[in-house]
């Protein structure tokens, strides 16, 4: 099983961004929002980051068994609670507009929880690998990075 963690970054908040993957405990891929974003990447916001780090772990399993430690406990709940039913409302929810739905729909059609467990870990607690990934989405975001790209290319 590959092993993620994943975090995001944007500062000030809304601000430029950025994310990082950290696969089997080591960097692995960083970025930020990509070049066909309908968001500027200088106005994208750390929820949008901390998604698109998960995007980017999924693409990389590829439908294979994989664990995704995020602290991001709301894009577990987006998934595995709130977009079925968004799914089968036609993506409306009755509250309102579902924010960031381009990423919540293209996170969606990837997730499938037989082969995708998603972990949910505090921020800034000291969790090695969750520190790690801070730093590198924060490097990402000072880099101004777009698409992902391998952190070995660097």
């Amino acid at each position: 099983m590959i092993t993620y963690y994943t975090d995001g970054s944007a500062s000030p908040n809304p601000g430029p961004g950025g994310f990082a993957v950290i696969r089997d405990g080591r960097p692995y891929l960083i970025g930020g929002e990509s070049n066909d974003s309908l968001v500027n990447r200088d106005q994208t916001t750390n929820i949008r980051m901390e998604a698109t780090a998960i995007l980017t772990a999924m693409r990389d399993a590829n439908g294979q068994p994989c664990q995704i430690t995020t602290d991001s406990e709301f894009w577990i709940n987006v998934l595995t609670k709130w977009a079925p039913s968004w799914a089968k409302n036609g993506w409306r929810k009755k509250s309102g507009e579902i924010k960031n739905l381009d990423l919540v729909k293209q996170l969606y059609n990837l997730y499938d929880p037989t082969t995708t467990k998603l972990v949910w870990t505090r921020g800034h607690a000291g969790t090695e690998l969750n520190e790690l990934a801070d730093q590198w989405a924060n490097r990402a975001r000072e880099m101004k990075l777009t698409n992902p790209i391998l952190v070995d290319e660097l």
